[in-house]
């Protein structure tokens, strides 16, 4: 019996590759959308050869595409243009996320799509936008990230910017061109028809400035936003202090929480020192804040004894874990936030659970990752009720290809 989920009935045209889009389509298949996954012969998504690979098999890949179905087609002939275009016919969402401009030299842009489905939901991810000067540039997550004045708040101060080792902007971007597409089949539920969506790494980093756009912007320019290593630079005390063994984020920001820490370090005499009334106040004095704070934690008994003791008096605190001790705490376990899937090819390993969840479908779907044209002849004979001889011609005729699938 096939478990339903919230978008059951969805179906969705697949073009994306590497991590942006199919972090949306992901996120789809794990809400139980019928997901298509194009991809280009002879070799598909780039990431089936990103490690970690074993029997041939990339659990890079693997944790991104589960619950997908994979369509491999040559592209440059005429018929798999056919192909795509009657599967459009029947889909809910296309996505895709070439650099601006590939997918209509495809024959499969908006305007062409438009016309066969009009109430097509039609979603483009790009690093840069589909308008602007940049727009016809290519781009991954890092490129997004330097041109929206993120990368230069990274670092310390007086060093290079640094780039962090996740792929927080593609990933973002994914989440924010799912919300646009839920938004979008919404409008589309109440009679409002199909609609194009433009989503890219740019505006999605820039959406994620807090202090330093407004702050710039509101003192002409005499605020300059940069790095400040491991604190933040306008408020205090809100960043990673030094234990004995470890780091720890430490933030007290209201007056609540900074009573409490001052408390908690034998210090309420600070409390109502007026070096250090508010956090820009005590910004002011950051080098006496960190001092304060790291001083106090190297005189407790261990760096976990100190922690306890900010948790105790509900001052916000939190060790600096590495992902091998995330992924074997407790808390994420419990919850789901890492999780244990089994693929074909790979056998058992942890991925990052489903970060969305509903009351009404509390529990996980089971997926499987698909193999390079595993689904070819399912999906045209389903689909576009194509014959075995049919597909078996078109497989022959190379417009169709496949990898063998381990037995």
């Amino acid at each position: 019996m096939t478990v339903k989920h919230i978008l059951k009935n969805c179906t969705v045209l697949d073009f994306t590759h590497a991590l942006a889009g199919p972090t949306t389509t992901r996120l789809m298949a794990e809400m139980g959308a019928d997901i298509i996954k194009v991809e280009l012969a002879p070799y598909g998504d780039m990431t089936r050869t990103m490690p970690y690979i074993d029997n041939g098999r990339s659990a890079y890949f693997v944790q991104q595409n589960r619950g997908k179905k994979s369509l491999c087609l040559d592209i440059r002939e005429p018929e798999s243009v056919d192909i795509l275009k009657k599967l459009i016919a029947q889909t809910d969402v296309l996505i895709e996320n070439f650099t601006p401009g590939v997918i209509a030299d495809m024959g499969l842009g908006w305007e062409v799509a438009k016309e066969i489905k009009p109430d097509l939901i039609y979603c483009s991810i790009s690093a840069f936008g589909q308008t602007g000067p940049l727009a016809h540039l290519p781009g991954f997550d890092y490129m997004g990230q330097a041109y929206s004045g993120v990368t230069s708040l990274i670092g310390e101060p007086d060093d290079a910017p640094m780039m962090p080792m996740i792929s927080m902007g593609d990933v973002n971007t994914g989440v924010h061109a799912l919300a646009a597409i839920n938004g979008a089949l919404f409008y589309r539920s109440e009679g409002g028809g199909g609609q194009y969506i433009d989503c890219s790494l740019l505006d999605s980093y820039f959406h994620c400035h807090d202090f330093n756009v407004q702050l710039y912007s509101n003192t002409n320019g005499e605020s300059q936003p940069t790095r400040n290593g491991r604190h933040h630079a306008a408020v205090a005390p809100d960043g990673i202090f030094k234990g004995r063994d470890s780091y720890m984020f430490v933030i007290a920001l209201s007056p609540k929480h900074w009573a409490a820490l001052c408390e908690v370090m034998g210090r309420s005499d600070l409390i109502d020192d007026k070096r250090y009334g508010s956090f820009s106040d005590r910004a002011a004095h950051l080098d006496e804040i960190i001092e304060l704070i790291e001083s106090w934690i190297v005189s407790m008994p261990s760096d976990d004894a100190a922690r306890e003791a900010l948790e105790a008096a509900h001052v916000p605190v939190a060790p600096v874990l590495t992902p091998a001790e995330a992924l074997n705490h407790p808390h994420l376990i419990e919850r789901g936030t890492v999780r244990t899937v089994s693929d074909r090819g790979l056998g058992e390993f942890q991925i990052p659970g489903m970060p969305l969840r509903f009351s009404e479908f509390p529990d996980t779907l089971t997926l499987e990752a698909p193999y390079l044209g595993e689904h070819n002849e399912s999906v045209l004979r389903e689909r576009l009720s194509m014959s075995a001889e049919e597909v078996a011609r078109l497989t022959q005729s190379k417009v169709l290809r496949a990898e063998a699938i381990p037995a």
